[in-house]
């Protein structure tokens, strides 16, 4: 069984059932939500940005080079960890999977800005994505900051557990976050980036209100744990 743990926004430490730890979009140091700050990271294996926007990625080097983890991101963010100097890493990008020890990972598009938060000449610029992870029969889907894609549907039925961003303005907002449910079908749908900030205040009872019966709707609260 593998568990979740909800850090705030969109940030996450996956544990696999092997005990494998894999960080998702790294942002705590200066997250006004987060539960915990970098330095009480006891470990990582595996962390994976979804794109390099600064709330996704800001303490993704600095964690990386601490702790060895192998970072996992697009080629070009890959490349821009390594010029400084995270010595593990694996580059992905849209379409392209990799069977890691924990499970296979694929990145997914996503409908976003590609700016690399660090890289001040722009050499790195990207697009953004989501994963898709296949976990000992488990399937976990976190979307990235995205608007809502048909590319969706090709998801539909091969997702357990979905991390969809329902913040707005930035993102899908609430209605167009059902509307992904009804694309991809997932068992559980677990709301993300949102209420982090007044730009992006959402309630999460009103989404649950609008995916009704499509799926079971966990709104976790920073510091909360899922197992599935």
């Amino acid at each position: 069984m593998a568990t979740l743990h909800y850090h705030g926004h969109s940030t996450f430490t996956l544990v696999t059932d092997d005990g494998t730890k894999v960080i998702i979009d790294p942002w705590f140091d200066e997250n006004p939500v987060s539960d915990v700050k970098a330095d009480e990271i006891e470990g990582a294996d595996f962390i994976l940005c979804t794109h390099g926007h600064f709330d996704h990625f800001a303490d993704a080097i600095p964690l990386a080079k601490r702790t060895g983890a192998t970072l996992v991101s697009t080629f070009e963010i890959v490349s821009f960890v390594q010029s400084q100097g995270v010595e593990n890493a694996h580059p992905l990008h849209i379409g392209g999977g990799y069977n890691f020890p924990f499970g296979y990972v694929k990145m997914t598009p996503a409908l976003h800005g590609g700016q690399v938060a660090g890289d001040d000449e722009g050499a790195f610029t990207t697009v953004p994505g989501g994963f898709w992870m296949e976990l000992k029969g488990k399937t976990l889907y976190h979307a990235g900051d995205t608007a809502l894609l048909t590319d969706m549907t090709l998801l539909k039925g091969t997702v357990d557990v979905a991390l969809l961003p329902i913040g707005d303005n930035f993102t899908m907002g609430p209605v167009d976050a059902a509307r992904a449910v009804d694309f991809i079908e997932p068992k559980v749908v677990i709301p993300i980036h949102y209420n982090t900030f007044d730009m992006i205040a959402q309630d999460p009872e009103v989404f649950r209100g609008m995916v009704g019966l499509k799926a079971a709707v966990e709104a976790l609260q920073p510091g909360d744990t899922y197992e599935f």
